[in-house]
């Protein structure tokens, strides 16, 4: 599944061609930043910046034999230029190169992903005020309570979206830094200026200290952040999957046509999308677990880190762009039936107005320990014996004697809930 989507604008941050153009950027502007220095020839700068070429194979070639990928690419890039690379990766280690531009490819895909959540963010702006006043049963625990309305459902979930936004623009900040401080990050062959010019072109900060590596509490706060985004994605999946039961079938994906939603049993419409995106958001949940596995490195590093960075970054970018995606469109085309959330609001007879019952006694003078046993008994009844809870209400004597057969109707009134709907829509800021 995630190979079909390699091909895709954040697939292409993660293939080779886009790392080797960031770290020929690198080297190409620490080469820059050395000639103004005067630590390198000007004349040789400039050959280095024209000159300087990468081929992706020959790269491969070479690091099957030397078993080093920053020394087959500074061999390679060599090729092309000629007796001025030498003054390529000057006092610089490795891990200025790799670390950099790895934090330009996160900062590439935190980008990116933030355009998904925009858009799924608008989306779920248009579905909450189409149904803004749609009355559903909202449920506890399961089990019907009051009523809601669905566009209140999808209004708390545009304000997730919200938050998930500020959170990966926050976790973005904080990845994107670069180094080029040297082996152990003291500048010891390195004056501190070139660093301040490679992350300043490459729209990074430079890490206040770093060692021989930038230091993983920020990949790991990253991709916390994304795991935290896929938890907010199965939360909503998972809600769908519950509203599409049959018993309750209140909404559902869009099943097009042709489609088949088993071998065995052609009735089938079953929410497979929502279904996906629940169990993938396991698997962003297991990369950040790694990537807080790889915040203690031994003294200035270790690599023990950079094998799990391979697989879990690029995979979680891949994979939350893709969950992004597909839930966007599920909201985008969710088959949404009010006249179902109508049936099901009566499904319990009238128990899911016990509170306004309750309320009402106790407004009248009631005890409100008289008025809840009251109306506990009435409302157990209904569960027992399938009774009307309003007819049983409507004939008890204690609450004869405190409300009138006009008030009792008006508590049965389910546009009761829409009361603040419209503040609260200007709090979320859907007004």
């Amino acid at each position: 599944m995630i190979q079909r989507y390699t091909r895709r604008e954040m697939g292409r941050i993660w293939e080779d061609d886009n790392k080797y153009r960031i770290w020929l950027e690198i080297e190409i502007l620490a080469c820059e930043a050395n000639a103004r220095l005067g630590a390198i020839p000007k004349e040789a700068a400039g050959a280095i910046r024209n000159k300087a070429k990468f081929s992706v194979p020959r790269i491969l070639e070479i690091e099957e034999q030397v078993k080093h990928d920053v020394i087959a690419f500074l061999t390679n890039v060599g090729e092309y230029v000629g007796p001025e690379s030498r003054f390529l990766h000057m006092g610089m280690t490795s891990s200025d190169v790799l670390d950099t531009a790895l934090a330009v490819q996160m900062k590439q895909s935190g980008e990116l992903l933030l355009k998904g959540l925009h858009a799924l963010k608008q989306v779920l702006a248009r579905r909450a005020k189409e149904f803004k006043y749609t009355v559903m049963v909202g449920r506890t625990h399961g089990i019907h309570a009051e009523p809601v309305t669905f566009g209140l459902k999808m209004a708390l979930w545009y304000a997730e979206t919200l938050r998930d936004i500020e959170r990966l623009e926050s976790a973005i900040k904080s990845i994107a830094v670069g180094q080029i401080s040297g082996a152990v990050g003291t500048f010891q062959h390195l004056d501190p200026s070139v660093e301040r010019h490679v992350c300043q072109n490459l729209g990074l900060e430079p890490a206040p200290v770093s060692t021989q590596v930038l230091q993983r509490d920020r990949h790991a706060e990253f991709m916390c952040m994304l795991a935290l985004i896929g938890c907010s994605l199965e939360k909503f999946a998972t809600e769908v999957r519950h509203l599409q039961k049959t018993e309750v079938l209140e909404a559902e994906e869009y099943f097009s046509k042709g489609q088949k939603g088993s071998s065995a049993m052609p009735h089938k419409r079953n929410p497979i999308t929502c279904e996906r995106i629940a169990g993938l958001s396991r698997v962003l949940r297991g990369n950040a677990s790694a990537a807080m596995e790889n915040v203690a490195l031994w003294h200035e590093r270790d690599i023990t880190h950079s094998s799990v960075e391979r697989v879990i970054i690029p995979d979680s970018c891949i994979l939350l762009d893709y969950m992004l995606d597909q839930f966007t469109k599920v909201m985008d085309t969710l088959l949404v039936y009010p006249d179902r959330m109508e049936k099901n609001l009566n499904l319990t007879r009238g128990l899911i107005y016990s509170q306004e019952v309750l309320l009402a006694l106790t407004k009248k003078g009631m005890k409100r320990e008289d008025a809840y046993k009251i109306v506990q008994e009435r409302a157990m009844e209904v569960w027992k014996n399938g009774s009307d809870f309003r007819t049983l209400i409507a004939n008890t004597p204690e609450v004869r004697q405190h409300l009138k057969a006009n008030e009792l109707e008006e508590l049965f009134d389910p546009k009761r809930s829409l009361t603040h709907v419209d503040e609260i829509f200007a709090r979320v800021g859907l007004d």
